[in-house]
């Protein structure tokens, strides 16, 4: 059975029905929604509340106030936050509000291994900052949701191959970005155009040694299955050199990144 709150309204009362998903918020009804999330960044807002961005598998992109994180037995203990957190919500969605609000919370899957591995950590902080960086949409995606939560099952769940992962991840997370380079590569295209997103020959520019080995690597980065990362031996100074490439082809086409500052540590962790 619904049931109705009796709302005044200036002169005359609005019967509204009170339903277990809605509330009113400025005489707007909020509606409440459960979905999927994954955390990009959190800011410490006070002593107990902390800013959330989270994409969300039903409204994208949300930043939401969560007050008294850092409380003793708090609702919402700060684990839940950490970079790529996956959580199962219940949230608030109200029009024109910046700060959105989350009711329930609870780890859709703990993580196995990414808190407690060096490298796993510092390419989780690197993928974090990048969707932080790149993904601004605030309606569903469910392709790109499903690519990434299988992208992060994919990097905790695997005890091996996981030193090339974020290339990996640089290059498919193109197809959903819109630039995905063409794979042309050949004897004769044998130089990667960071500008056009295709191979080119080498005859067209002046290119050095490490562009054409730079180029081999991204074609087989192009080629390769997530399930035959194992088998991706790159030394570190070839990755850093790989990861540069793959940075400077998104600011290209996806405006300009600005300083990630997680680049130093993912870098350092290599060497």
């Amino acid at each position: 059975m619904c049931q109705y709150a009796n709302v005044p309204i200036g002169p005359n009362t609005w019967h509204i029905p009170h339903w277990h998903i809605g509330i009113l918020y400025n005489w707007h009804i909020v509606m409440y929604h459960k979905t999927k999330g994954i955390v990009l960044n959190h800011i410490k807002y006070s002593d107990t509340s902390l800013v959330t961005t989270i994409y969300t598998e039903t409204h994208g992109r949300k930043s939401f106030m969560v007050q008294g994180v850092y409380k003793a037995r708090s609702k919402f203990p700060p684990v839940f936050f950490q970079p790529l957190t996956l959580l199962d919500l219940e949230i608030s969605v109200a029009p024109n509000r910046e700060l959105q609000r989350i009711k329930e919370a609870a780890l859709h899957q703990p993580f196995h291994s990414i808190p407690f591995d060096t490298t796993k950590s510092a390419i989780t902080l690197f993928i974090a900052e990048i969707l932080y960086k790149t993904l601004h949409e605030e309606e569903p995606n469910y392709p790109l949701f499903n690519f990434l939560i299988h992208s992060i099952q994919l990097l905790d769940l695997n005890d091996s191959g996981t030193a090339n992962f974020h290339l990996w991840f640089l290059i498919n997370f193109t197809k959903h970005l819109g630039f995905y380079p063409v794979n042309n590569y050949s004897d004769d295209n044998s130089c990667f155009d960071t500008a056009n997103g295709r191979f080119y020959a080498p005859l067209l520019m002046n290119p050095t040694p490490e562009d054409y080995a730079t180029a081999a690597w991204i074609n087989k980065l192009l080629e390769l299955q997530s399930n035959e990362l194992e088998g991706l031996v790159i030394n570190h100074v070839t990755r850093n050199a790989l990861l540069n490439q793959l940075i400077e082809y998104y600011n290209l086409h996806q405006g300009h990144l600005g300083t990630i500052k997680s680049l130093a540590v993912l870098q350092s962790v290599f060497e």
